[in-house]
This record gives C-alpha cells, sequence and structure tokens, in this order.
C-alpha cells in the first residue's frame, strides 16, 4: 500500500508541514544541482592544480551523468521497501562524501571516483523526488509542488554557480567543494527534520519503461531531445574557457555571464512553461533553434563581446523552458505512463549530458573552443527539427484518432 503518514500531515495541517517539506526539497536540489555544474565554472582552476587537460576535467560532468542515469532508472527497483526519506537522507549524505572527495583529491582518479558518488544521489535523488511530491500535496496541485522543488536547480544556475565561480577566484576551487558539502550536508539534516516518512510507491519497472520506449514516436522523440540537450552541454560544459577566449571574459564577468544565462533560465522557465500546453509544437522548433542561435553567435562572437552576453541570456532564457517542453510532450505522448516517461526522459537528459561533455571534451582540444561550439549549434536546431517533425506529426495523430 502507498497510504502513510503523508496522507495524515494533509488531513491534519498541510500548511505547517507540507510547505517546509517542500522547501527542504529545494533547497536539497539547490545543493545537488550546483555541486553538479560547478565543474564547467572552475574548470581552467582544477585542470592547472590537478595537472590534466580542460576536457579530461569536463569529463567529470559525464562520469557524474553516467551514475545519475543508472540511478534514476534502477533506485527504486533496487530498494523497493525502503522508506524514501531514509533513502533520501542516505543519498544526500552520499553527495555530502563527495564534495569533501573533491576538496581533498590529491588527482584525477580521485576526483572522478567523487563524482561517480555525486551521480548516484542525484540520479536517485530525483527520482525519489517525483515520488515524495506526489504524496506530499494533492493531484491536482503537483505542477506547483515540482515549481518549487525545481526551482532549487534555476537558483543553483543563477547563484550557487556564479557565486561557487566568484569565490573560487579568491579561496580556490577546493574551498568552493568543501563549502558546497556544508551545504549538502544542511540539506541532508534537513530532509531527515521536515520529511515525514514516506512509503515507496510502486514502481514502474523496466518492462513498463520498455513498453513506454516501443510506444509510436516515442524513441524518435527522444532522440530528438537528447540532441538538443546534447548540444546544448556540448557547450555549456566548456563555457568557461568559451567566454575567456571568445568573449575575453575574466574571472569577475565570467561569475556575471554565468549569473546572466540563470536569471534567463529563470525568466524562461516561466514564460515557456505557461505556454508549453498551448504552443507545444512550434516551441519544439522555436526553442532549440534559439538554443542553437544562441551557441553559433557566441562562437561568432570574438571582438564583440556585446554579442556575446546577449547570446548568453537569450540561451539561458531558451534552455530555461526546455524542460518544460519535455515534460508536457510526456503528457501528450505517454498520457496513461506519465511516471514511466518520466523516467525516460530522465535517462535521455543524463545520456546527452555524457554525450555532449564527452563530445565537447574531444572538440575543445581537438578542434579548438570556437569549432565545437559551431557543431553544437548544428546539432542543437537538427534535434529541435527532429521532435517538430516527429512528436508534432504523432501528437496530432493521437489526438485526431
Amino acid at each position: 500500500m502507498t497510504t502513510n503518514l503523508i496522507a495524515d500531515v494533509r488531513a491534519a495541517n498541510p500548511t505547517r508541514r507540507v510547505w517546509p517539506a517542500l522547501a527542504t526539497m529545494f533547497l536539497g536540489s539547490f545543493a545537488l544541482v550546483t555541486a553538479e555544474f560547478l565543474p564547467p565554472g572552475v574548470l581552467t582552476l582544477v585542470a592547472s592544480q590537478l595537472g590534466v587537460t580542460e576536457g579530461v576535467i569536463g569529463l567529470s560532468v559525464s562520469v557524474t551523468a553516467l551514475t545519475a542515469l543508472v540511478a534514476a532508472l534502477g533506485m527504486g527497483s533496487l530498494f523497493p521497501r525502503l522508506d524514501r526519506r531514509t533513502l533520501l537522507v542516505a543519498l544526500t549524505v552520499g553527495a555530502v562524501a563527495s564534495n569533501v572527495l573533491v576538496a581533498v583529491a590529491p588527482n584525477v582518479v580521485v576526483l572522478m571516483l567523487a563524482r561517480l558518488l555525486l551521480g548516484l544521489a542525484i540520479g536517485g535523488y530525483w527520482s525519489m523526488a517525483l515520488v515524495i511530491v506526489t504524496q506530499l500535496v494533492p493531484a491536482d496541485r503537483v505542477g506547483k509542488g515540482m515549481m518549487i522543488v525545481n526551482a532549487g536547480t534555476t537558483l543553483a544556475t543563477v547563484a550557487g554557480v556564479p557565486l561557487g565561480v566568484l569565490l573560487s577566484t579568491y579561496a580556490g576551487w577546493r574551498v568552493v567543494f568543501a563549502v558546497a558539502a556544508i551545504l549538502t550536508l544542511a540539506a541532508a539534516v534537513a530532509v531527515r527534520v521536515t520529511l515525514p516518512p514516506v512509503a515507496p510507491a510502486a514502481g514502474v519497472g523496466w518492462a513498463a519503461m520498455g513498453s513506454a520506449l516501443r510506444s509510436r514516436g516515442v524513441a524518435l522523440g527522444l532522440t530528438g531531445f537528447v540532441a538538443v540537450i546534447g548540444g546544448h552541454f556540448t557547450g555549456f560544459t566548456y563555457i568557461r574557457p568559451a567566454l575567456a577566449e571568445l568573449v575575453g571574459a575574466g574571472p569577475e564577468s565570467v561569475a556575471i555571464l554565468l549569473a546572466l544565462f540563470g536569471a534567463g533560465g529563470l525568466v524562461g522557465n516561466f514564460v515557456i512553461g505557461s505556454l508549453a500546453d498551448r504552443q507545444l509544437r512550434p516551441l519544439l522548433v522555436a526553442v532549440p533553434g534559439a538554443i542553437g542561435l544562441s551557441v553559433l553567435a557566441l562562437a561568432l562572437s570574438e571582438g564583440r563581446s556585446a554579442l556575446g552576453y546577449l547570446a548568453v541570456v537569450i540561451w539561458g532564457a531558451a534552455f530555461g523552458g526546455l524542460l518544460n517542453l519535455a515534460q508536457v510532450w510526456v503528457t501528450r505522448m505517454l498520457p496513461d505512463r506519465v511516471e514511466a516517461g518520466s523516467g525516460l526522459l530522465v535517462a535521455c537528459f543524463q545520456t546527452a549530458i555524457i554525450l555532449g561533455s564527452a563530445v565537447g571534451g574531444l572538440g575543445v582540444d581537438g578542434l579548438g573552443v570556437g569549432a565545437t561550439y559551431v557543431v553544437a549549434a548544428v546539432v542543437t536546431v537538427a534535434g529541435g527539427l527532429l521532435a517538430r517533425i516527429t512528436l508534432g506529426r504523432v501528437a496530432a495523430a493521437i489526438r485526431t484518432a
């Protein structure tokens, strides 16, 4: 049975207990996403101190995504009866250990192992977050509940990563990860204190996800999203050297530009999210197109710093709304299997991070930043066109069937 103490919390005093729990989930997502995407912001510093190339350090994002992919799909099946609050605390403590190991890493091998541990925490956290929020709030408010949790991701981009970059300039990158460990520890304590016990829901399982993947148009549509997200991360993973080389940005300017990227993402999240239900098909082209054109503009912005700044803001706004489009697409394509579709979407997102950061690393080390950004732009736009052609037609066929 999935009935648990959260049902009693709702009936007894939903405001006093549910809102602190959602705020705790927000804090956890902020801490984890900040840690996940700190490497692009401190890429040059870490590579220099550990004596490896920037492309190698960029792969730390790939290894994190790899274990996040596995954890997101399999965590529920691996611990089918474990209280979800206990599991969430354990995952968050794992993220604390990861950040501590990165902070003291003597070489790149230890750093990569630590990032693998962070990936387990992130993938498991997000898969559990969906289950917990659906039990914390009534069915007609799940969207609002997830908006609060997801706001932690946006804030991590707007404030967490830029502040980390700024701190690394004055105190070093190791101090940044030590601070991230302290923040994540606070999130783990908050989870234990504010969340009631959460009984596990029935898992979708591998068979159900396979069945959803075989549904008409789903595999092609997900391929389009992998291309769009992968193209984004091909560029974003190496945004610090790109901003330094193409825009001529120093450490302080990089922090400002990353903050502008995050601010754009915050605006895009709400604007594009409000239009996604009614304008899904045109947005499936417009949003990836905006990402691709922004990345291309950044590649061509040498000597034109104003163009570079504008491109970063538009890029952030477009990417900030992309997840909303993908989620609406899941509900259109798999209306009776949204949970399975969501699991597939998480898997695609992490796969795209792996591919994007890996391709970007090879490109940065072999072709240079500018050429790599051109490739990223082309892949992103192509993915958007695939999404429009395949998903739009299939969605229309489903609605008229």
